[in-house]
């Protein structure tokens, strides 16, 4: 779950409307990518993931992978 670890330390560290861009090297879980999908939701910015497979862009609650990944 250190997907979560670095959105975290990114909102808090960088300015409101910035986005975040992280890179992982493991397949993203079930969890994070629904964690992922509220946060982005709630904090109004945009999230691009690289995990192991794909990116996943996240913006207002969704992914570009249509959860599929």
């Amino acid at each position: 779950h250190n997907e979560k670890l670095a959105i975290a330390f990114g909102l808090i560290n960088t300015h409101p409307g910035t986005t975040l861009r992280i890179t992982n090297n493991l397949r993203m879980c079930p969890d994070c990518h629904s964690t992922v999908k509220f946060i982005t939701r709630i904090s109004h910015r945009e999230i691009i993931l690289r995990d192991a497979n794909r990116f996943h862009h996240f913006r207002d609650g969704t992914c570009s992978c249509a959860d599929y990944w």
